[in-house]
């Protein structure tokens, strides 16, 4: 037990007020460790984590997914890997008190994950199509199915947290170190349950499945349109509505009679990059109730698992490749609530990382019912999936101005693009700070043509660099690119950072007599150049792809707009041929004739 001094912190919304206090707290020197390697161990842990709770202390650990058969043994779970380095199916520590929640970590600690492929499309689409066999043949209605994504992680854990929680703000955020190597960083927004029980184990229960999701708007108007259209979805109510009865039938194994209910139906809430679709279901629990007893009629919580749950979890096992681990599972903290009363709280790990040596996991995944579509379901994921990409190596916003002695052109504009990315990203936002710095380089710079490169990092420190620029031959050279731009909806498409590996990829080859390369996005709509907005003479105006399709909203874009020299349309490969005439805009070179071929 040596290595167990390592410290773990905890950051949990408090359920009952949602937009009130949080639970922040550390931990660290557990004074024991309760584990479970087999199923028939699982309840004895939760008991005496009830018990030391009831006396007092504070405990902090998790259950895998694969902890289910302990509980009802028609539960079917890939069997745990015979590895003896294998985590245990449950898990807490122990500790007297929590510690006051430690420092941010210290500004040039960074983490970084190289991220496998994830899992191909082909198989899939081939995974949905025997999920609706099988919802045609009666087994099921819905399926929560999942893959994983595996990658090489390099850095400070600790840091790693901090930018997951600057990617997923706000909902039930937990870093454990288990003190063997083997960490567990979650920032779920899902709570799965909030138990709040007297001696005699009579209390309120609260469970807020969430089910139901669409991805956030590239405007405040798309934005505003897309939760409206998830509200009213047939489709996602109805997924809904399928965890909402199945948990109400599993509240009610442990309830008073008559005093289940559903106070909260088809909430939006938002989140970074999704809306997610969230209800209540809460109960009265009964005397005599246990903490083992709560996950004997919960877990794993339905949201995760699909409907009816053990044919789902049956499907979901012939499904998936192997061993879902701690996501899809529970994470929380129970503690003391009062003399000799507990309070227990645990979210759904999902939006989780395990990190183990080198490696780091992390689990995506959606409900399908029989209306879902392999599409749909596909820019889910990569919606999802969003928030750890985000965090998976540090990057600064970005904003490239053109400096024409000593006078910045379009300052304003570009000033207020970076406060919103700011606002997106959760990066801290001071206009003064940052004009003062654009000052400051403005006049060591009074005579010339520059290009400003301003900078703004995670802890929303600016700085702007300088270099010279020298003027564009026209017209300019653009090429087609040889296929979709599948980054067109990124985040960091939208948002103008330093991480431009997707553009790069698509970037001309030097010498090539080529200034910029086009881009167009799955639908085969034209979208934007890898550095500038593109213009198209068509039927006799001039027109740019609206910001619907995928692509950054260029300042010079914005200019052109507003001067009335410029119209949106959706342009397709297919209008290529009727173009009559194109043009490459940005802020720092203006308006220029461009050519393509």
């Amino acid at each position: 037990m040596a290595n167990l001094h390592h410290i773990s912190r905890v950051d949990f919304a408090d359920p009952r007020q949602p937009r009130g206090r949080r639970w922040r707290h550390a931990f660290a020197a557990p004074q024991r460790v309760l584990a479970a390697t087999h199923p028939h161990q699982v309840r004895a842990v939760l008991d005496a984590v009830e018990a030391a709770a009831r006396a007092g202390h504070w405990c902090l650990g998790w259950l895998r997914y694969e902890a289910a058969p302990a509980f009802d043994a028609a539960l079917t779970v890939h069997a745990p890997a015979p590895d003896a380095d294998a985590p245990p199916l449950a898990w807490f520590a122990v500790y007297d008190a929590p510690l006051p929640w430690p420092a941010d970590p210290p500004q040039g600690q960074e983490a970084r994950i190289d991220w496998d492929a994830g899992p191909a499309r082909a198989d899939f689409d081939a995974a949905l199509a025997r999920i609706h066999q099988g919802i045609a043949a009666g087994r099921y209605y819905q399926v929560n199915y999942t893959a994983a994504l595996t990658g090489a992680w390099q850095g400070d854990a600790g840091a790693l947290f901090a930018a997951l929680q600057r990617a997923q703000p706000s909902g039930y955020a937990a870093h454990v170190d288990d003190g063997a190597g083997r960490q567990l960083l979650s920032v779920s927004p899902e709570l799965f349950f909030d138990w709040r029980a007297a001696p005699d184990g009579t209390g309120d229960i609260l469970t807020r499945p969430m089910k139901g999701t669409a991805a956030r708007g590239a405007t405040p108007e798309q934005d505003a349109a897309s939760a409206a259209q998830l509200r009213a979805s047939p489709k996602e109510r109805a997924e809904n509505v399928m965890i909402v009865d199945l948990l109400r039938n599993d509240l009610a194994r442990i309830a008073c009679p008559h005093s289940v209910r559903v106070p909260r139906l088809f909430q939006t809430e938002p989140l970074p990059t999704v809306w997610q679709m969230t209800s209540d279901v809460v109960a009265r629990t009964r005397a005599g109730t246990r903490l083992s007893d709560v996950f004997a009629a919960l877990f794993p919580c339905g949201s995760v698992t699909g409907a009816p749950k053990v044919e789902a979890m049956r499907a979901i096992r012939d499904l998936e490749a192997g061993p879902r681990g701690v996501y899809c599972g529970a994470l929380g903290l129970v503690r003391p609530d009062g003399a000799g009363g507990l309070a227990a709280t645990f979210n759904v790990p999902i939006r989780t990382l395990e990190l183990h040596g080198a490696q780091a996991r992390c689990g995506i995944g959606s409900g399908i019912t029989w209306g879902s579509q392999a599409e749909a379901e596909w820019r889910e994921w990569a919606a999802k999936r969003a928030f750890v990409e985000r965090a998976s190596a540090p990057f600064e916003l970005l904003e490239t101005l053109g400096l024409q002695a000593g006078r910045l052109r379009h300052r304003a504009e570009h000033l207020a693009r970076m406060q919103q990315a700011a606002a997106h990203f959760g990066h801290p936002w001071d206009g003064a700070r940052v004009a003062a710095c654009l000052d400051a380089l403005a006049a060591t710079h009074p005579q010339g043509d520059w290009r400003v490169r301003l900078l703004l990092d995670a802890a929303g420190q600016p700085r702007a660099e300088a270099f010279a620029l020298q003027p564009t031959p026209t017209p300019v050279r653009l090429a087609l690119a040889g296929q979709p731009f599948a980054a067109a909806h990124s985040e960091f498409t939208r948002h103008k950072t330093t991480r431009r590996a997707h553009y790069a990829a698509f970037a001309p080859a030097a010498g090539s007599g080529v200034f910029d390369t086009l881009l167009y996005n799955e639908a085969g709509e034209l979208t934007e150049t890898t550095f500038g907005t593109i213009a198209a003479l068509l039927d006799g105006r001039w027109v740019t792809p609206p910001l619907a399709c995928g692509l950054l909203p260029g300042v010079g874009r914005a200019v052109a707009l507003r001067e009335g020299r410029l119209q949106e349309a959706v342009l397709r490969l297919d209008d290529m041929p009727r173009v009559q005439g194109w043009a490459f805009i940005n802020s720092l070179r203006g308006w220029l004739p461009a050519v393509l071929g």
